[in-house]
């Protein structure tokens, strides 16, 4: 049987799925559960505290990127989208996605653009709903799709960090 040509990105496609997959049933649940502006405490929607002080989950939209950045730009911010897809499927070779680490990394950062990007074109706006608190201070909200994407970068620039660090220990 003749290999196709994406079986050898299969980890990095298992994993974009896995966290597509995730990102959507939970923002499909907090859809049906949870009315929007459910956030802040003592509002007449508050929030579901699931441990309490630090972890809460709410219902609210955003327009933008991460932390509202670029608020009202959902159009073209569900277009760079499809330019990172694209960049990505381009330049596998040259981002090393046949290795592990990297199917990895890139994985979890496809199923997060792919997650947010459903949102952005089918709701016109990203459903966010793990909110955090750190003492006084509360984390902008977020979701499944956004961990995807804030892990699978950090994993892909201590990847990079490591393959530099083995390249000069190479050379020396």
């Amino acid at each position: 049987m003749k290999p196709t040509r994406l079986h050898p990105y299969r980890l990095l496609l298992t994993i974009a799925l896995v966290v597509l997959i995730l990102d959507q049933l939970t923002k499909l649940l907090i859809v049906e559960w949870l009315p929007v502006g459910t956030y802040f405490i003592g509002s007449v929607l508050p929030p579901v505290e699931v441990i309490p002080g630090f972890f809460y989950l709410v219902h609210i939209t955003n327009e933008g990127a991460a932390w509202g950045m670029m608020e009202g730009y959902t159009v073209i911010l569900g277009v760079l989208g499809i330019i990172a897809l694209y960049a990505i499927f381009h330049y596998r070779a040259v981002l090393g996605l046949k290795r592990p680490l990297m199917q990895i990394a890139f994985g979890l950062l496809v199923g997060g653009i792919i997650g947010n990007m459903i949102d952005r074109f089918a709701y016109g706006h990203v459903v966010d709903f793990i909110d955090l608190h750190f003492g006084s201070y509360r984390y902008p909200s977020f979701n499944i799709a956004d961990c995807g994407i804030t892990v699978g970068v950090v994993l892909y620039i201590l990847a990079t960090l490591l393959d530099g660090r083995n390249q000069r220990s190479i050379r020396s």
